[in-house]
């Protein structure tokens, strides 16, 4: 299975794609949780193909005692014609053709009905699964993805599967069993020589449609890959939008959107011209054999041993397996396609997760929430290290901030908590909680013990309200409006047209920054976990409302512990205990009074800020609608 890497591991070389019989493989157990459904499918499969067999039989025999009325009338004899059609049954062969064309259809249908649930629920389960597995995946995957390709590469996955299972339970299979009675029927009935001509243009026309699509199959593979690419840098710079407006570079990012789509139409083109080259090469090998089979008989004809029925019926049966069998160069093709968009679906599922429970790992037992760092190193790439032999404890109810210059590692504390990565159990040291070794406990109750007011909020484009109840999504809505109002937000949403179902948009662009991290605040309040978490949790608000949100988030980490990852020391004065990072390492720690005393890292950045804030009112900004 594809790996990606550990923090201290190298990179493993890039897996090639898997052939089709492993995807097939991969999708059989989904299909054979409905063994009797496919099994009665199967069933109505044959029985219409029996049918659809009767069809030109039953034809056959009407042709020939038509061609007897025919000659009687020729001789003079038309008076004994309608005892003739009487005798011979024609009437009832006409409704038995009816009844047998019917009956195919009834099978077909009814094979239908019964695997289109089959289909259903596996296209359901293998989305559920890519999509659990997607979420299950460490955040360097999530880092290193295009969310426009990988959805494309999802969306195609899943209709491949519903074109593979239709392909080959409607077309591949059918056609086969077809063959396989036409020809059984051209032995007995016959002479095998219709059988083996047949057979000769099959395993011509067959082998002939494999070898030009496989040849064809790396211009659709790269028709794929382009066509990913140009959707997901799409994508990418319309999420981007307000960067693209700053710089003016619409035209930049049209330029690069054509370029892909540019290539797409090459590769477009050549594979058209390889589709024609097949199409004719195909045709011609269903002229020729049509052309001996029907030369064989119209001799048979001639020389009596054939009646005119006869040649009706062989030709009818070469109609009704060419016609599908042309269609089945369009299938097979097709389904080459399905499988390889099934493959890069399926590829996702073999990524293996990075950070994993450990086997027979229990739930975290939360008592006080005493939180300790114990000599961490970590690094995101072997060559970079970012934490070196870190080490302190957040006693139960208490705060802790850690503050340092931007780069410093504070924000990576954030990702060691919540397990988004893993620290390597040789020379990474352990963060624990409550003695529990985080490593050791299910990721699921870690995360439900953890609230966290992330720097960048991102928010879901739906409600407010959804947005907010995210934080528990079973809370009642008098608990989410709570939530709303201890982070200072209700005003603002009553004052909107729509309330709390006003939608906030794509990323939650339709908010100000500080409204969506107020938004944020009250979903991590909802939440009401036992470990808070702020990474520059007011950094987006103005003056006014960061001191009315830090007296409320005072509040609710007095009854929780607490660490903070602060850049304004203004908002960390009053927490219990204040780390001081510089290059992934702990400089200093203490008090804010003791730290001032000090006069070391934390006095000196002490010091500049409150300069930048003395001299920030001294600053003149233009009157709105100044000159």
């Amino acid at each position: 299975m594809r790996r990606f890497p550990a923090s201290n591991e190298p990179a493993p070389a890039a897996t090639g794609p898997r052939n089709d019989w492993q995807t097939i493989v991969s999708l059989l157990p989904y299909l054979t949780a409905y063994k009797w459904r496919v099994a009665f499918a199967l069933t109505c499969l044959i029985g219409a193909k029996v049918a659809n067999l009767g069809v030109p039989i039953v034809m056959k025999h009407i042709v020939d005692g038509l061609a007897s009325v025919r000659h009687l009338t020729a001789l003079g004899r038309a008076e004994h014609a309608p005892g003739i059609v009487l005798a011979g049954g024609i009437g009832l062969l006409v409704v038995a053709y009816a009844v047998v064309r019917l009956s195919t259809s009834l099978f077909t249908e009814l094979r239908e009905i019964l695997f289109s649930k089959v289909t259903e629920s596996a296209v359901r389960q293998l989305a559920l699964k890519v999509f659990r597995h997607l979420h299950a995946l460490s955040l360097r995957f999530h880092l290193e993805r295009q969310t426009g390709g990988m959805s494309r590469d999802i969306e195609r996955g899943t209709r491949g599967i519903t074109q593979l299972i239709s392909y080959s339970l409607y077309s591949i299979l059918p056609t086969l069993v077809e063959v396989g009675l036409v020809l059984g029927f051209f032995v007995v009935k016959y002479e095998a020589y219709y059988a083996i001509v047949t057979l000769i243009a099959l395993v011509a026309y067959i082998v002939f449609t494999v070898k030009v699509t496989e040849w064809r199959t790396h211009f659709r593979r790269t028709m794929n890959e382009l066509d990913s690419r140009a959707n997901a840098r799409a994508i990418d710079s319309l999420i981007n939008y307000e960067t693209v407006k700053y710089f003016g570079n619409e035209e930049w990012e049209t330029k690069r959107y054509d370029e892909n789509l540019r290539r797409y139409r090459q590769a477009a083109i050549k594979s058209q011209h390889s589709l024609s080259a097949l199409n004719f090469g195909q045709q011609a090998i269903i002229g020729t054999g049509l052309v001996f089979i029907l030369w064989r008989a119209t001799q048979g004809v001639m020389a009596g041993r054939l009646t005119l029925g006869d040649l009706v019926l062989i030709n009818t049966f070469m109609l009704q397996l060419y016609i599908p069998l042309n269609f089945l160069g369009v299938v097979y093709r097709e389904l080459k396609q399905s499988l390889t968009d099934m493959d890069r679906m399926f590829t996702l599922l073999t990524v293996e997760r990075e950070v994993a429970d450990a086997p027979g790992a229990q739930p975290l037992a939360v008592r006080g929430a005493e939180v300790r760092f114990s000599h961490v190193n970590f690094a995101y790439e072997p060559s970079r290290q970012i934490l070196h032999d870190l080490s302190f404890t957040i006693a139960a109810g208490t705060t802790t901030a850690v503050v340092g210059h931007s780069g410093s590692g504070k924000s990576t504390l954030a990702r060691l908590m919540f397990r988004f990565y893993d620290l390597d159990r040789a020379t990474g040291g352990a963060i624990t909680i409550d003695g529990q070794d985080i490593r050791d406990v299910t990721q699921d109750s870690l995360r439900a013990s953890i609230g966290i007011v992330p720097q960048d909020t991102v928010l879901f484009n739906d409600s407010i309200y959804y947005n907010i109840a995210y934080g528990r999504p079973t809370a009642s809505r008098e608990e989410v409006i709570a939530a709303a109002r201890a982070a200072h937000i209700h005003a603002f949403i009553e004052s909107l047209p729509k309330g709390y179902d006003t939608t906030v948009g794509e990323r939650g662009l339709k908010l100000s920054g500080g409204e969506k991290q107020r938004v944020a605040i009250a979903r991590t309040l909802l939440k009401n976990p036992p470990i808070l978490l702020f990474d520059e949790a007011t950094s987006a608000l103005d003056s006014r409302s960061e001191r009315a949100i830090q007296h409320e988030l005072d509040q609710i980490a007095r009854e929780r512990t607490t660490l903070v990852i602060a850049h304004r020391l203004s908002t960390v004065v009053h927490a219990q205990q204040i780390i001081v990072m510089d290059h992934g390492r702990i400089v200093e720690r203490g008090t804010h009074a003791g730290l001032l005393g000090a006069g070391g890292h934390y006095a000196q950045m002490w010091a500049l800020q409150q300069q930048k804030a003395s001299e920030a009112p001294q600053v003149e900004m233009p009157a709105a609608g100044g000159h």
